[in-house]
C-alpha cells in the first residue's frame, strides 16, 4: 500500500488493460494508497513463475492483484483478501470477469484458507511492520520454493536497516528469516520491496 500510490499513475501509459480498470476504480472512490507502477511491474514478472495459487493480503482496489493477474500464466488461481468490505465487493467487480481470481473481506488471516502459495504478497496484514501485526507464517504459507514479496519500504542505507531512527525490526525479520533466501530490492529512489524464497529444505 503506497501512500499515493494511485496518484503515481499519473501520465504512465502502455499499462495492461485490467490495471487501467482496476486503477479507474481506485480513482471513482477516492482510494489513494494502490500498489506503485514499479511494484506492479515487478509482481507481473513474479506471477510469471506461479504454477498454482498466488495469495495477496490488502485488495484495496485491485490495482496489485490486476497487475499479478496481468502476469500469471493460464490456470493460475489467484486470491486476496480486503479488510474493507465495501472495499472487496468494488475490487470483486474489476474481476467479476476473471473466474481464475477470488476476493475475499476479512481479516488478512483469510488467506490461510487458501494455501500454500507459489507466491504470496503482504500488503494488507501480515508484514510485521504495525503493532499487533503478526508476520505470516511463511512455512505454512509458501510452498517449498514459494515467493513472499513485502511491499513499501524506504530503502535502506546502512546496516542494520533503520526506520524512523530505529533498527527496522519487520525488514530485519524478513531479511534474515531462517525459512528464506530474501533480499531487498530498491524499485525506486524513495520505494524498495523485500523479497524471499523458502528454503526447499
Amino acid at each position: 500500500m503506497a501512500l499515493t500510490g494511485t496518484d503515481a499513475y499519473t501520465g504512465v501509459g502502455g499499462l495492461p488493460a485490467l490495471v487501467s480498470d482496476a486503477l479507474a476504480a481506485a480513482r471513482a472512490h477516492r482510494f489513494p494508497h494502490s500498489c506503485r507502477p514499479e511494484q506492479g511491474r515487478l509482481l507481473q514478472a513474479l506471477a510469471g513463475g506461479a504454477r498454482v495459487r498466488i495469495g495477496e493480503t490488502g485488495t484495496g482496489l485491485g490495482v496489485g492483484l490486476a497487475w499479478l493477474a496481468s502476469g500469471a500464466a493460464p490456470g493460475v488461481r489467484l486470491y486476496s483478501v480486503e479488510r474493507d468490505p465495501d472495499r472487496a465487493r468494488a475490487a470483486a467487480r474489476v474481476f467479476a470477469g476473471r473466474a481464475e481470481v477470488t476476493v475475499s473481506a476479512g481479516d488478512w488471516r483469510r488467506i490461510e484458507e487458501y494455501g500454500p502459495f507459489d507466491l504470496l504478497v503482504l500488503d494488507g496484514g501480515g508484514q510485521g511492520k504495525a503493532p499487533g501485526d503478526e508476520p505470516a507464517d511463511v512455512e505454512a504459507l509458501l510452498v517449498p520454493g514459494g515467493t513472499v514479496v513485502v511491499d513499501d519500504f524506504t530503502p535502506a542505507t546502512g546496516w542494520p536497516p533503520l526506520h524512523d531512527g530505529e533498527v527496522d525490526r519487520a525488514r530485519l525479520h524478513w531479511l534474515e528469516h531462517p525459512a528464506l533466501r530474501a533480499t531487498e530490492l530498491r524499485l525506486a529512489a524513495d520505494l524498495s520491496t523485500v523479497v524471499g524464497s523458502r528454503l526447499l529444505v
